[in-house]
């Protein structure tokens, strides 16, 4: 099962909409209450980061019976120094988002915390993408 969702830039009214609807969708679907919390805390993050720093984008999250992957693609302007913007604390929040509550600089240590792997491909000038992934725990006796 497959399901995409569009970011807007800047829409902090939108923000947050695909991660609660994939969290819906994954506590029914029986997952853990534990798993889908992460889940969705990784992927509200990454809403966030692309709304705020991305130019805007899409999320692509795909269930399979072992995993799932989240794919996050902006159109921003790239990270410059991916080790530094892992830093906690580390932002290039506007004062404006800052004021609003958000750019805390804890959205891509906070992605990987939750997920049980995280990539980044970034490029100035060339946006982003994150891509990570959760195992499924195995079924009771496999």
């Amino acid at each position: 099962m497959k399901l995409s969702f569009s970011i807007p830039s800047m829409d902090f009214s939108a923000a947050g909409k695909a991660s609660t609807e994939v969290k819906r969708l994954l506590a029914r679907l029986g997952l853990g209450q534990d798993l889908v919390k992460r889940i969705a805390i990784a992927m509200y993050e990454g809403e966030m980061n692309i709304a705020i720093h991305g130019g805007g984008g899409a999320a692509e999250m795909e269930f399979t019976p072992e995993k799932v992957e989240i794919l996050l693609v902006d159109h921003g302007p790239g990270i410059a120094d991916i080790d530094l913007a892992m830093t906690e604390g580390f932002s290039t929040a506007s004062q404006e988002v800052r004021s609003m509550g958000f750019g805390a600089g804890m959205g891509l240590p906070n992605m990987k915390r939750n997920a049980d792997s995280m990539e980044i491909e970034s490029a100035l000038g060339s946006g982003t993408k994150v891509r990570m992934m959760f195992r499924l725990d195995p079924a009771p006796g496999a």
